[in-house]
C-alpha cells in the first residue's frame, strides 16, 4: 500500500493560522501605527507653532504654507479631525493586535495571566511609545518642517465623508456646551491665585517674570492713593506766575505735564501740557498761559488702578487728579505709576537716581517716613497682609507709625508688626523723616 507523505506546506497551517493572512495582519499594524504616529505629531506640530513659525508660514508662498495657515484659522476643526482619526486607529491596534495574540498565544486555562499582560501592559507601550511619545516629541522639535509636510493630506482627509460628519458633530457639541457653560464663572480669590503662582514657579523662570505675574494678580486690589505721588511730593505751578517765569520752572521741572492752581493745590484749575506751549514759547511775559490748560482728571483715593487704566485708555488721559472724601487734593496719580505695579520702575532721563532707602545689612533697613507702603513691601520682601489691615487710612511707612501708635513717635520709639520692628530714627512735631526698618532673623 503507497504511503502519502505529507505536504511540506501542512506545517503552516498546523498552528492553527495561515502565514500569508498573518503577514499581511502585521503588515496592516504597522501602517495603523505609522497613521497613529503621524495623528498624533501633527496634533503637536501645528499645536505647537510660535509666532516666528507662523509668521514664516505668511511669508511663504507654497501650496504647504497655505493650506497650512488655511488649516489653522479653525483649530477646533483640525483638532478634531486629529482626534478622530486616532481614535480610530488606536482602536483598530488595539483590535487587530488581539487577534494576532489568539493565532500566536491562543486564551486557555494555563496563560491568562500571561495574556493578560500582554493585552494590557505590552500593546499599551507599544502604543504609547510609537503612536504619542516619539511622534509628539520628535513634532514640537520639527513643527514647522512637519506641517508643511503633512497639511495637503490631512486636509483632504478633513472632507471624508465620515471624518467630516463626526468633526461636525464634534465641533458642534463643544459649542454647545459653552454656549450652556458660559455664564458659570469660576470664583477664584486673590490668595488663591498667589499661592498658584508659588507653586507653579520654576527654578530656572526669571525672577523679573515672576514680579511681573505677583504684579498683575495683585492689580486689581490696588487702589489710586496706594502709588500715587503724595501732594508734598507734586511738582505744580500757580496760575499767577508770569509767562517768562513758567518756561523757567518748567525747564528746571523736566516734566511734560504740570497741574496748575489758584492759591493752593487743593484748588487744581488744570494740566499744563508743554507740547502746548512750544506754538507760543517766543511770546511776551504777558502772555495769558492758562488759557492753554487742559481740564483736569479727578478720581477719589479708592479708585481701582485697573479701573483707571481703563479710563485713561478711554479718556487718552496721562495723568488724574486724586481727592479725598472732602474735596481736597491728595496727590497725583498718572499712566507711568499704574504701567509699574506690573512691570516694575520705568526711569526715563528726569527720573531721580537718589536712593529712597539704605540697606545696612540683609536684616536692617533705613527708610525715609514718605515712603508708600507698596514700595516698602516691595523691597522686604513681603506681601503687607498685616501691615493693610492696621493701617487705617495711612498710605506711607510714617503714617502707619502715626496710624497705630496713635501719636507722632519720638526718636528711638519704635513699633512691631508681623515680628518686624520699625524705630523712629528721625521726627518733628509735623512728622516722621527717617525709620529703621529690622527684620526677623
Amino acid at each position: 500500500m503507497q504511503t502519502i507523505e505529507p505536504s511540506p506546506y501542512a506545517e503552516i497551517i498546523y498552528a492553527g493560522f495561515n502565514f500569508s493572512s498573518t503577514i499581511i495582519n502585521f503588515i496592516i499594524l504597522s501602517i495603523l501605527l505609522m497613521l497613529s504616529a503621524f495623528a498624533s505629531s501633527s496634533e503637536s506640530a501645528y499645536f505647537s507653532l510660535g509666532p516666528k513659525e507662523k509668521e514664516n508660514l505668511k511669508n511663504d508662498d507654497s501650496k504647504g504654507a497655505q493650506t497650512t495657515l488655511k488649516l489653522l484659522e479653525k483649530p477646533k476643526e483640525l483638532l478634531a479631525t486629529l482626534l478622530i482619526l486616532n481614535n480610530f486607529v488606536n482602536v483598530g491596534i488595539v483590535i487587530l493586535s488581539s487577534f494576532l495574540l489568539d493565532e500566536f498565544f491562543p486564551l486557555n486555562e494555563g496563560n491568562k495571566t500571561f495574556r493578560f499582560f500582554i493585552d494590557v501592559v505590552a500593546i499599551t507601550f507599544m502604543l504609547l511609545l510609537i503612536g504619542e511619545v516619539i511622534p509628539k516629541i520628535y513634532a514640537t522639535k520639527n513643527s514647522e518642517q512637519l506641517v508643511r509636510r503633512f497639511s495637503i493630506p490631512i486636509n483632504s482627509l478633513s472632507y471624508f465623508p465620515p471624518i467630516k460628519l463626526l468633526t461636525n458633530l464634534l465641533v458642534s457639541g463643544t459649542r454647545l456646551i459653552q454656549r450652556f457653560a458660559k455664564n458659570r464663572g469660576v470664583n477664584i480669590t486673590t490668595d488663591e491665585l498667589e499661592q498658584a503662582l508659588a507653586l507653579t514657579k520654576e527654578d530656572n523662570s526669571s525672577e523679573e517674570e515672576h514680579k511681573i505675574l505677583e504684579g498683575i494678580v495683585k492689580f486689581g486690589n490696588t487702589e489710586a492713593c496706594q502709588i500715587m505721588r503724595p501732594r508734598m511730593d507734586v511738582f505744580s505751578i500757580d496760575e499767577t506766575l508770569a509767562f517768562d517765569q513758567v518756561l523757567i520752572t518748567i525747564l528746571e521741572a523736566g516734566y511734560s505735564r504740570i497741574p496748575v492752581y489758584a492759591e493752593s493745590f487743593d484748588n487744581i484749575k488744570g494740566i499744563l501740557y508743554i507740547k502746548d506751549l512750544l506754538p507760543h514759547i517766543n511770546e511776551s511775559a504777558d502772555f495769558k498761559w492758562y488759557e492753554l490748560l487742559r481740564k483736569p482728571f479727578f478720581v477719589p483715593e479708592n479708585k481701582k488702578i485697573d479701573d483707571l487704566l481703563k479710563e485713561f485708555q478711554t479718556m487718552k488721559m496721562h495723568m488724574a487728579i486724586v481727592v479725598d472724601e472732602y474735596g481736597g487734593s491728595s496727590g497725583v496719580v498718572t499712566l507711568e505709576d499704574i504701567l509699574e505695579e506690573i512691570v516694575g520702575d520705568i526711569t526715563d532721563e528726569f527720573d531721580d537716581d537718589e536712593i529712597v532707602y539704605t540697606k545696612i545689612d540683609d536684616h536692617t533697613y533705613l527708610f525715609e517716613g514718605k515712603t508708600t507702603l507698596v514700595d516698602f513691601y516691595k523691597v522686604i520682601a513681603i506681601d503687607g497682609k498685616e501691615f493693610e489691615l492696621q493701617k487705617g487710612d495711612a498710605e506711607t511707612l510714617g503714617g502707619f507709625i502715626i496710624e497705630k501708635a496713635g501719636r507722632i513717635l519720638m526718636n528711638n520709639e519704635f513699633i512691631t508688626t508681623e515680628n518686624i520692628k520699625l524705630i523712629v530714627e528721625s521726627s518733628d512735631k509735623r512728622r516722621i523723616k527717617m525709620i529703621k526698618v529690622v527684620l526677623p532673623n
